[in-house]
């Protein structure tokens, strides 16, 4: 079906624009890029996975935080990894931001 993302500054509480996110699937050699993009003005990304790109398996969401928060960022990245069993569900994966610490969880 489909997966998307919300990042959430939580110190301004303002949406995280243009934060680069990049979508990997766990396969025999490690991880592969199936789909990347940015965060738009409302801090979201969706309907962005290439046809044929989402089935069950391991995934690995890797958010650039250093382009939201700076070249001083102490989370400069954060990588989810999230098992999906059902791809036939919406899977939404969004990121609370702050500048020394960061939630996630598996939204609807």
């Amino acid at each position: 079906m489909s997966l998307s993302t919300h990042v959430l500054d939580n110190a301004t509480g303002e949406p995280a624009r243009g934060v680069p996110v990049r979508l990997e699937r766990r396969d025999g050699a490690g991880w592969t890029t199936v789909a990347a993009g940015r965060t738009d003005s409302d801090g979201r990304l969706r309907d962005w996975l290439p046809d044929g790109a989402w089935g069950a398996g391991a995934y690995r969401l890797v958010f650039d935080t250093a382009a939201h928060i700076g070249p001083d960022a102490f989370f400069p990245e954060v990588s989810v990894v999230f098992q999906v069993a059902d791809p036939g569900r919406h899977h939404h994966v969004p990121l609370l931001l702050s500048p020394f610490g960061y939630t996630t969880y598996r939204g609807s």
